[in-house]
């Protein structure tokens, strides 16, 4: 059993209360162990993180990754592989990767993702939209992505057997255990709806549906679907609460229905994804101001509500969402001029729209604008994790410069004073002063995202947990520090050193797999010898077939909470 230490660093781990403690960590077979049991044992290998800032690996919990759309994404622009400038085989000094289709920076290929993610000191990422219909594709495209650890959750409240059992007044029991089966029979982590009922309500014609606003079809509502989902995963004690992809996204006057999205949980758990797009109100000469106050101070005052931010960050990029009834409004302003809608079964939908964000566009300068002042007025950094909705708001790779704007307020204001006019002016963020701390931003990267998904090995520095290390040396330029550390440890394996990759393990997959009632099967068959292509017995992905899948990558199974009183 070899012995590592890392001696010297200084550590921000925010799960066990460590703020900039200068400490050494030691590994012993992938994970961490006590100073004690470290110390009686000289170790095999020494690593200087003297001066240095050190974290646990960086967890991002949603980002687009896998599955049919992002597929679609990465066909549709050829030339985002074309002209990625670190693709040139030919000219060692200018690049590190080959001209293959796994490079491009909106839809990079399942190679370039794992390698970029672990660059950054990023050791873990989640799909968060896997169509059931689709999950075998999603779980492929994950496996082959190397090194970081993974998972996805499924979509459901769109699904033609859900919303038949909701519309048909079934027991809430076998609607419970028709969730329960579907996250274990798809090996998901977790479930998202996207626009609850919405993209089955654009089959029918219908072009919107807010929250309490029948299905033209079904007479549901989104709160019927968010509901029932909510309370189906609080009974099954799945510890990611609900995925809320809430309803009306990017039209203004939005903040209304958002808020009213995070009652409908009536104090369970829910959790409300990438929310700038749905912080938008309707002052002004143009019609769309931010509703970033309102929201930051909705969620202050509801502590069963968690979210993720969605931040843009200007440049091209490619929009893969779920929400067809909005990705179809939204055809008309792709850059470049192409766009893409599917689905499979009546599973739920894709849309795939590339776009640019501008600075000098009034509306995207704010949308900039109104996520950095949700991130900077939610009081509680536990409760938000950093996102940029990758790649809808920004390709992940943007995280570092994202940082930067959150600790830098000097930074900040220079970038501000970069956009259009009106918008700066419409603006309160030149009047926040808060800066994050290094504490901070390892809440919102490493320790909250771990804790929302129930990882209770990941996202700390803590005797026990897995290795997954991130080593930065200390700058006051904070893109710089963290877009390139020191050293990145993988499960106690050396995989990054100063931005050049070292090793590329497999990664694992993290799923649940929760409790319920198997005679809920019978319905399911009878549904799917009906109307579905594929077999009943086909649809269930078994323990060797996912890790087949995920190239021989660990099964991670994550606990389901306890049942109350036992």
């Amino acid at each position: 059993m070899s012995l590592t230490r890392l001696k010297g660093g200084t550590l921000y781990d925010p799960a066990n209360g460590v703020d900039g403690e200068k400490r050494d960590i030691y590994i012993r077979d992938g994970r961490i162990v006590d100073d004690a049991q470290g110390e009686s044992i000289a170790p095999e290998r020494d690593f200087d993180a003297s001066g240095m800032i050190v974290m646990a690996g960086g967890i991002d919990l949603h980002s687009h990754i896998g599955g049919g759309k992002t597929n679609l994404s990465r066909l549709l622009l050829p030339e985002d592989h074309r002209d990625d400038p670190r693709a040139v085989p030919d000219r060692p000094n200018e690049g590190r990767y080959m001209r293959l289709p796994s490079c491009g920076v909106c839809a990079p290929g399942t190679l370039a993702a794992g390698y970029r993610y672990a660059e950054m000191g990023y050791t873990a990422a989640f799909e968060p939209a896997m169509i059931a219909s689709n999950a075998r594709h999603a779980h492929l495209e994950m496996g082959d992505t190397p090194i970081i650890d993974h998972g996805a959750y499924v979509m459901m409240g769109n699904d033609e057997l859900f919303l038949q059992m909701l519309a048909a007044n079934e027991d809430f029991e076998r609607l419970r255990d028709y969730v329960g089966w579907t996250i274990n029979a798809h090996k998901a982590l977790g479930v998202k709806v996207v626009n609850p009922g919405g993209i089955s309500a654009f089959k029918f014609n219908q072009r919107s549906l807010d929250v309490d606003e029948k299905h033209v079809h079904y007479g549901i509502t989104p709160r019927d679907v968010l509901k029932t989902l909510t309370r189906a995963l609080t009974d099954l004690r799945v510890p990611h609460p609900l995925h809320v992809h809430a309803s009306n996204l990017g039209v203004p006057g939005n903040i209304e229905s958002t808020i009213r999205t995070m009652d409908t949980a009536e104090g369970l758990p829910i959790h409300l994804t990438h929310i700038q797009f749905h912080s938008y109100g309707t002052e002004g000469p143009r019609k769309f101001s931010s509703g970033a106050r309102a929201i930051a101070e909705a969620v202050n005052a509801r502590k069963n509500v968690t979210i993720d931010v969605g931040q843009i960050i200007f440049g091209q990029t490619v929009t893969a969402s779920g929400d067809t009834m909005m990705q179809f409004k939204n055809a008309p302003m792709a850059n470049p001029r192409k766009w893409v809608l599917g689905d499979i079964e009546c599973d739920a939908g894709c849309g795939v729209v590339p776009f640019k964000y501008r600075e000098q566009s009034f509306v995207n300068a704010l949308q900039w604008i109104i996520g950095l002042e949700i991130f900077l007025l939610v009081d509680d950094p536990w409760r938000v994790s950093m996102t940029t909705d990758h790649p809808n708001g920004a390709p992940f790779t943007s995280y570092p410069h994202l940082i930067r704007l959150l600790m830098d307020k000097s930074f900040r204001d220079e970038q501000l004073d970069k956009l259009h006019a009106d918008a700066k002016t419409a603006s309160a963020l030149g009047g926040i002063t808060r800066e994050f701390s290094l504490y901070d931003i390892a809440i919102i990267t490493r320790a909250g995202p771990a804790k929302l998904l129930g990882l209770k090995d990941r996202g700390h520095l803590g005797a026990g947990a897995a290795a997954d290390i991130a080593v930065y040396r200390d700058d006051a330029d904070r893109e710089r520090m963290f877009t390139s550390p020191a050293y990145v440890f993988k499960d106690g394996q050396l995989i990054a050193r100063d931005g050049t990759l070292l090793a590329t393990p497999t990664g694992g997959i993290h799923f649940v797999s929760p409790e319920y009632d198997r005679a809920i099967e019978m319905r399911v068959r009878d549904y799917a010898q009906k109307n579905l292509a594929t077999r009943f017995e086909n649809i269930a992905i078994g323990d060797d077939e996912i890790c087949a899948c995920c190239n021989g990558g660990r099964l991670l199974p994550v606990a389901c909470f306890a049942a109350s009183g036992s």
